[in-house]
């Protein structure tokens, strides 16, 4: 496993310690220590999706790279599995996408769905994209499409009351195996 500066680690077991139970549950998301450091803020003011190529696959949470899109994890998910389908070119609104841009997105949104379905084996899919900051975009400023897989079980109490939501694997656990199962181009 991976701690949040990339730094390699093997998970503890928790059956040596010495503790006391209690009927707490625990959610793990180590990850999102990214986001609780900058207080919710990135630090930066460069695109996180312009940004992102430049990295490794690894790095950046790339699944698969196309020629004028390429598939990542979202960092923040809503369910295990949460991809983005984003152009390299810094756009903000589907309309401004170019024709190749729009049919690279939409395949690559149609193979992450078979992906995920042998992957993840959910028993859905939304895919959406939330264009401009008022209709919900949490980066505006660069086009990026949804696909979050579902599954029958997949809902709880944790969001509606806690605001919390529960995440069972970690990203770059999740990011492998998607990866490994992408079909070579």
């Amino acid at each position: 496993m991976r701690d949040i500066d990339g730094r390699e680690y093997d998970a503890e077991p928790s059956d040596g310690f010495a503790a006391v139970p209690d009927a707490f549950q625990r959610l793990w998301t180590p990850h999102r220590m990214v986001y609780i450091r900058q207080n919710g803020d990135s630090g930066s003011d460069a695109c996180p999706f312009c940004v992102a190529p430049a990295l490794s696959d690894d790095e950046a949470l790339i699944v698969a790279r196309g020629t004028h899109a390429y598939v990542l994890l979202n960092l923040f998910p809503y369910n295990s599995g949460h991809l983005l389908v984003c152009p390299y070119r810094h756009v903000a609104t589907y309309d401004e996408a170019s024709d190749d841009e729009v049919h690279e997105i939409a395949s690559l949104t149609q193979t992450a769905m078979r992906v995920l379905a042998e992957t993840s084996r959910n028993d859905g899919v939304n895919i959406g994209m939330n264009q401009g900051r008022i209709a919900g975009a949490g980066i505006a400023e660069h086009l990026h499409q949804h696909i979050v897989p579902r599954w029958a079980q997949d809902s709880n109490f944790f969001p509606i009351i806690a605001g919390t939501k529960a995440l069972p694997r970690l990203l770059g656990e999740v990011r492998d195996e998607i990866a490994a199962a992408w079909p070579a181009s």
